[in-house]
């Protein structure tokens, strides 16, 4: 069995976040045999998706005191997590030096090797979503699930908000990873030391790149869309992950029992093969810029923690795909009381 400290992706996490981090997400995440592989001069994009992911993982358990409960416990009892999916959403609008939408996430996750496998009308929430799969290890390496909001389905006044909100909006991914991307999307694998320099810059496009803002602007949106409300406060932070786990009945009574906030339904997809339910947001203290000029706080939802269970569609084959009706009732989770 291959030592884990001697691997590639381990070097890229320890290389990143430390030691400690590091042998803490080998313990809660279950990782493909086929990534450990000996460290070497070169770097696969799948062992470099899968370091982002194993970050973005660990961003959600620090920000969502319920993921960091719930990951404590499965740690305690043995069990690691099997990391199904994340979440984040966009703008389909001009965003400042951003790319608008899911342009901002595509143009790397490609080159790590992940493709777009379906595409999701959020008809109710003036949204769409996409799934990004990864080519390599489809059901071993953890999906993005990238909505975007179409600011032209609301009122003009909404659309002027949303302007102000993420027209300020900076790139976190610098000039010099385009070379790299463009590599990695040609060849699937990276110098090693390069990719050690890409990793934080790809965590940090997955944060809010805005400046903070104005509570009247947060207001008007608020009163059209939950989503872009929360797209105001936490940006393309992940807005959830997502535990693969047998029964997710079973896991939300567990939960419950523990006197933790668990959805009381159960979302079931029209094929009845994907079920998924989850915590309530955590609530944060966001700044906003008031009406003085001076800044503010309020409590706002933040992210939160979801469960998922997938039933092969085939002998041995997971179905891999989302549904247009369970995402939109998950969203409610970050809905402002």
């Amino acid at each position: 069995m291959q030592n884990l400290h001697e691997t590639t992706l381990w070097a890229l996490l320890e290389r990143t976040v430390g030691t400690v981090r590091t042998a803490r997400l080998f313990e809660a995440l279950v990782v493909p045999p086929s990534l450990l592989l000996p460290r070497g001069e070169r770097t696969t994009r799948a062992e470099l998706a899968q370091a982002l992911n194993m970050l973005l993982f660990e961003d959600v358990t620090r920000r969502v005191p319920m993921a960091a409960a719930y990951v404590g416990d499965s740690v305690r009892e043995g069990r690691r997590l099997v990391f199904d999916h994340g979440a984040l959403r966009t703008v389909a609008a001009p965003s400042g030096q951003l790319p608008a939408g899911h342009e901002a996430f595509r143009r790397f996750l490609e080159p790590l090797g992940f493709e777009v496998r379906g595409v999701y009308p959020l008809d109710r929430l003036g949204m769409t979503g996409r799934a990004f799969t990864h080519k390599d290890l489809p059901a071993a390496i953890a999906q993005f699930f990238v909505s975007e909001l179409h600011p032209e389905r609301f009122s003009p006044e909404f659309q002027h908000a949303v302007q102000r909100v993420v027209g300020t909006s900076r790139d976190p991914l610098p000039a010099w990873a385009e070379p790299l991307l463009a590599t990695l999307a040609c060849d699937g694998v990276l110098g090693t030391a390069d990719a050690e320099r890409l990793l934080p810059n790809l965590v940090a496009c997955f944060d809010r790149q805005h400046r903070e803002p104005s509570l009247a602007d947060y207001r008007i949106l608020l009163a059209e869309s939950n989503e872009m409300a929360w797209i105001a406060t936490e940006g393309n932070a992940f807005n959830h992950a997502t535990d693969r786990v047998d029964c997710v009945f079973t896991v939300a009574d567990a939960q419950r029992r523990r006197g933790r906030p668990v959805k009381p339904e159960v979302e079931v997809s029209k094929s009845g093969r994907v079920k998924q339910t989850a915590f309530r947001a955590a609530m944060v203290e966001r700044a906003f810029v008031g009406a003085d000029g001076a800044l503010v706080t309020e409590v706002v939802p933040g992210s939160f923690h979801e469960f998922i269970t997938r039933d092969e569609e085939a002998p041995g084959v997971l179905d891999l795909r989302f549904d247009s009706g369970n995402a939109t009732a998950i969203f409610g989770m970050t809905a402002k009381a």
